[in-house]
């Protein structure tokens, strides 16, 4: 059991009865947030070091809840989109999240500690255990190794108690939907499983929803047996510092046990071929917030994810693979591709002018990279290991902790060494691992990307400064009915607006740009016309 420092009877908490916890609540000023999460983190500190009766504790802590998930559900959103690794005060802020969930976390152990175990009381510590690992998951962090030890040792209390199969209500999670403390334990471990698929958040909350609805799919046991053809069990170490493992990567020994994955498998083939079949989501007990088509795609990629057979990442084992480069942002990609940075220009023609001018006279166009080598000027691609890459993703982990901060649904070009087979992406996925090293899955956009010059025409030229910018030029596929688009910084679509491209070749072409086809965090994909 987790250990904890004695009482200390100079502890003076603001409040020591619930009575009083609810008068200081009231008095609590919630529109200052971080002077909120500050004073919650302090006064339950303070109450974890003063010597109490378990129920009043307990009474104290459950009227606490409501408050303490407000703030830190208000708290979490300033990590949201950030770009990785975080800045050194949004670092701050990430622990300070994570140590109010640990201040909750404590405050319920020295319940046990005082009344004895509980089924309700081991719910609430793996509750606030699993938020704190969420809130390093949902901020793109992997788990420390304290967050892992915690939940683990908290299930290896119980895990010969019939305290693991009683069923407990919490008002907080899912909607006070009865769970063990084994399915809440199994369940956090295979989302945070599933965490590298690349799946929006609100699949994922749908996605372990159904996961307590199956609780008879879930068990862990000591040893397990494998027939050919069957899902792969996943491991755990009750005294390890990380999640479920493979099992070509776990170690023996008598802290291991091993999830059987076949009667979750069997669930969700059961419900895929039922879909198939033509019942709907709500038939199947699988909401409504997806279609029909929607849920079959999330249940084969969860399929996959839990159940077939692979390799453990590189973010959760890192290992040699071959390498890539990888360069982020439109201007850094442009520079890479057309291998010279680029220059604003009022008048592009003028600059196609040069060029001709320059053939003419020397043969050839002058390489501006002799006068502005792209290395100094910080457009040098960064080396990645590739732990599988195909049509539509790739999955990346950097070789160096230092490099550039990525953020999600940024455009970035993928290329191999020594190559100029080069394929545009947005980073679908980011996370930092344990190590400090960062993990990313980058979705690739249809087309060779081609470096442009997009220049405003003169009646636009007002609405944007500067009148020229970086993108890149997706040519059509024709073979898969997939038509050109151009790649665009932020703010610089419109539609039925006319732009003027210069091409590789330094050709010049008049466009209309039509719909915006997607967004992401610095561009925008765009359709258009040549006029």
């Amino acid at each position: 059991m987790l250990s904890l420092e004695p009482t200390d009877d100079r502890a003076h908490p603001a409040f020591r009865d619930v009575a009083a916890c609810h008068k200081w609540l009231g008095q609590l000023q919630l529109t200052n947030l971080n002077l909120a999460q500050s004073s919650l983190r302090s006064e339950l500190d303070e109450l974890n070091r003063l010597t109490l009766s378990g129920k009043a504790r307990l009474n104290i802590l459950e009227a606490l809840r409501e408050t303490v998930a407000q703030v830190q559900n208000d708290f979490a959103k300033k990590l949201v989109g950030k770009a990785l690794p975080l800045a050194d005060e949004e670092l701050d802020l990430l622990l300070s999240l994570a140590d109010l969930w640990q201040a909750m976390l404590h405050g319920y152990l020295r319940c046990i500690e005082s009344s004895g175990m509980g089924a309700l009381l081991y719910q609430r510590c793996l509750f606030y255990a699993r938020c704190r690992l969420t809130a390093f998951t949902a901020a793109g962090y992997a788990p420390d190794p304290r967050s892992w030890q915690q939940l683990h040792a908290l299930y290896a209390a119980i895990e010969a108690s019939p305290l693991r199969r009683e069923v407990v209500r919490d008002p907080y999670f899912h909607d006070n939907l009865p769970v063990t403390c084994q399915t809440l334990y199994l369940a956090t471990l295979l989302m945070h499983h599933a965490r590298l698929l690349g799946l929006p958040r609100s699949q994922l909350h749908l996605a372990e929803h159904w996961l307590l609805h199956w609780p008879d799919t879930l068990a862990l046991v000591a040893s397990s047996n494998l027939s050919k053809g069957d899902a792969p069990p996943l491991v755990v170490d009750l005294h390890g510092q990380q999640g479920l493992r493979s099992l070509a990567y776990a170690q023996r020994s008598d802290s291991l046990r091993f999830l059987p994955l076949v009667p979750l498998s069997k669930q969700i083939r059961v419900k895929t071929i039922l879909l198939k079949q033509g019942q709907t989501p709500r038939q199947l007990e699988l909401g409504d917030s997806l279609s029909t088509q929607d849920c079959i795609a999330l249940l084969d990629k969860l399929h996959a994810g839990w159940c077939d057979a692979r390799d453990d990442s590189l973010a959760d084992v890192p290992r040699q693979t071959e390498s890539v480069h990888l360069c982020a942002g439109l201007e850094k990609s442009y520079g890479q591709i057309a291998q010279k940075p680029f220059k604003p220009v009022k008048d592009v023609s003028k600059a196609v002018r040069d060029a001709q001018q320059q053939i003419a006279t020397f043969g050839r166009e002058l390489d501006q990279t002799g006068q502005h080598r792209l290395q100094e000027l910080g457009f040098v691609p960064e080396e990645w290991q590739v732990e599988s890459s195909g049509l539509l993703q790739a999955r990346l982990l950097r070789l160096h902790r230092s490099g550039e901060r990525l953020a999600p649904r940024q455009i970035v070009i993928v290329f191999a060494p020594e190559s100029d087979g080069y394929k545009a992406g947005m980073v679908r996925q980011i996370e930092v691992t344990q190590g400090g090293l960062l993990y990313v899955i980058v979705h690739f956009l249809p087309g060779k990307p081609q470096a442009v010059i997009a220049q405003a025409t003169a009646t636009d030229q007002p609405l944007v400064q500067p009148s020229s910018t970086p993108a890149l030029l997706l040519p059509a596929l024709d073979d898969l009915h997939i038509p050109a688009s151009l790649i665009l910084p932020r703010g610089w679509f419109m539609a039925v607006r006319e732009m003027e491209l210069t091409a590789p070749d330094r050709s010049k072409h008049k466009i209309i740009l039509g719909i915006s086809v997607e967004t992401g965090s610095d561009y925008e994909r765009v359709s258009f016309k040549l006029v």
